[in-house]
């Protein structure tokens, strides 16, 4: 073997080392969260199915205004709402962000309706290799076709209720656009958007930068005013709510 091909094999067995690792450590912060807010617990076909024991709110109205950050970033809160801030670090393929959405989404959904709380989704991609990380770079590029408001949280609700198993291929283009039409988008250029992939590259660019700024370890991930919420706090509906109530006294 020459030393062209040495090399390319050792970044090869590198990088499925660091897959692998993080692979192990989004399932370590899976188990941490489901100490604290499930009661059944099971691995099917490399999926996690959970029974949830918490209490979830359910939505009250009227989502607060939805817009598209110039970072690329997703911002709901009522005009004239700048604190506190709560920042939420997701990947459309991680189980645990499902199961959070399913958990304390309602609550966040509620508090920013309120003027409570200014709610900034960050939208990562943790996985590097496939079949996770096709699914999640399909998923986050097509959101980014998406306007604001409610068609982009509807976009984004959908996405996690398709969520296919990290051991299979999911969010097909196909799917994908159907599931943006169904959220009410009717941009003529949506579809189109989304089968080129057209902001993979945007999303890529995004998706680095956030990586090395080293705000997270996994997803998902909470930062209220900058300090990370416990996950125990994350998947108390009710914790959660009061930590936010805290932060604006």
């Amino acid at each position: 073997m020459g030393k062209a091909a040495r090399e390319v094999s050792a970044r090869e067995r590198i990088k499925a080392q660091r897959e692998k690792e993080r692979a192990q450590q989004q399932r370590r912060r899976l188990a941490t969260i489901i100490t604290s807010v499930v009661v059944v617990l099971a691995v099917v076909g490399g999926g996690w199915w959970y029974v949830q024991s918490g209490k979830s709110e359910t939505l009250s109205g009227d989502l607060a205004p939805i817009s598209l950050a110039a970072d690329g970033s997703t911002v709901m809160a009522k005009p004239g709402v700048t604190k506190p801030v709560l920042d939420i670090y997701e990947d459309f393929q991680c189980p645990a962000c499902k199961a959070f959405e399913q958990t304390s989404s309602a609550t966040v959904k509620n508090m920013a309706a309120a003027g409570q709380v200014k709610v900034v989704y960050h939208v990562v991609n943790i996985f590097t290799q496939e079949p996770t990380l096709g699914n999640t770079t399909r998923a986050s590029a097509a959101a980014r076709c998406v306007p604001g408001g409610g068609q982009w949280m509807a976009f984004h609700d959908r996405i996690y209720k398709e969520q296919p198993p990290e051991t299979k291929q999911g969010f097909a283009l196909d799917d994908l656009v159907a599931w943006g039409k169904d959220a009410g988008v009717t941009d003529p250029g949506f579809a189109q958007c989304v089968k080129t992939q057209k902001y993979a590259q945007t999303q890529a660019d995004y998706n680095k930068k956030i990586i090395d700024s080293k705000v997270f370890e996994g997803t998902p991930t909470l930062r209220l005013d900058g300090k990370e919420i416990d996950n125990k706090i994350a998947f108390s509906p009710s914790s959660l709510r009061q930590t936010i109530l805290d932060a604006a006294k």
